[in-house]
């Protein structure tokens, strides 16, 4: 073999970043260290890897299907350094989750996962469904939590829990008395209200929007905002109504600050996933980590379900 692990290292660094500098910067080289890397590497190769618009180096294709080959071959050796140099922990692992696993789930996985395995070492990322699915694909995480749909021929999808999304309101509402106690509302009362929603691109506002779908009237939210606490403060604040996970409502809804909304018309059932790009090496880490996410769901029959300490 001709090539290198370090020009293995360089060309995956440069898919990244697109630029070589940038790539150098986070290998440790210098510039021209890293552009001979590359070099050496189109050299091997019958075609080159890159399509070069002034500084900016984009994957062509062929390297667009060296690129999950080549991370693939690293990861695999990352651990066997690890094996030579007599380490036996799970090393590195690289998580993005959406707000919802992000801010409810995963820190207790995360935790518990950690006081087990002590020399392990994870980077957790917490953004949009559609980000995550953007990491995933220039392989800048190892694995991905979702609870949007994703649908990508680079990247495998495995079911994880279901969740289900609700309708809510502040206490003083006028559809709150209706919300505790009554047989729930009509689509139309709904639609009419001002709305906090989340952002397009979410997996919360994708499974709203498609819940909505047949809807003729449309609904235009009154605000869009990032994250799932904000919307609950808007919520709260008398501002209008709001859709979110049971699970980040189950704490607000047993205090009373919030009250959900049920709407028996609106089908918002959903599923958290588990995200990876189909050429990625399952290292111990994430399988591990796999392994502790699924024992950590184990039983519950939906995402609200799982026991979890309330929040005060």
């Amino acid at each position: 073999m001709r090539f290198t692990l370090r020009q293995l290292q360089v060309f995956v660094a440069i898919a990244r970043s697109e630029n070589v500098s940038r790539a150098a910067e986070a290998l440790a080289l210098s510039q021209s260290a890293a552009s001979a890397a590359l070099a050496e590497l189109e050299s091997q190769s019958a075609l080159p890897l890159f399509d070069r618009h002034g500084k900016r180096l984009r994957l062509n294709d062929h390297g667009s299907v060296l690129l999950p080959h080549a991370v693939e071959l690293l990861d695999r050796a990352t651990e066997l350094e690890g094996l030579l140099r007599g380490e036996h922990g799970l090393g590195r692992l690289r998580v993005g989750a959406t707000l919802t696993i992000g801010n409810y789930l995963l820190p207790l996985i995360v935790s518990n996962f950690l006081q087990t395995h002590p020399e392990a070492r994870v980077a957790l990322q917490v953004r949009n469904t559609a980000t995550i699915a953007e990491l995933l694909r220039h392989h800048e995480i190892d694995l991905g939590l979702v609870e949007g749909q994703v649908v990508d021929a680079e990247l495998e999808v495995e079911p994880w829990v279901e969740d289900e999304l609700v309708v809510f309101c502040a206490p003083g509402h006028p559809l709150a008395a209706r919300g505790r106690s009554g047989p729930g509302v009509e689509l139309g009362e709904i639609a009419r209200q001002p709305w906090i929603l989340r952002e397009r691109g979410s997996g919360t506002r994708e499974t709203f929007d498609r819940a909505l779908r047949h809807w003729s009237g449309g609904i235009v939210p009154r605000l869009e905002l990032e994250h799932t606490e904000a919307v609950k403060r808007a919520v709260e604040s008398g501002l209008g109504l709001g859709c979110l996970s049971r699970l980040a409502l189950r704490d607000a809804f047993r205090r009373g600050s919030l009250v959900a909304v049920e709407v028996a018309e609106l089908d918002l059932r959903r599923r958290f996933s588990f995200v990876w790009h189909r050429g990625k090496y399952h290292g111990a880490a994430m399988r591990r980590f796999l392994e502790d996410c699924r024992a950590f769901t184990s039983g519950a029959r939906r995402s609200d379900e799982i026991p979890l300490p309330p929040v005060a």
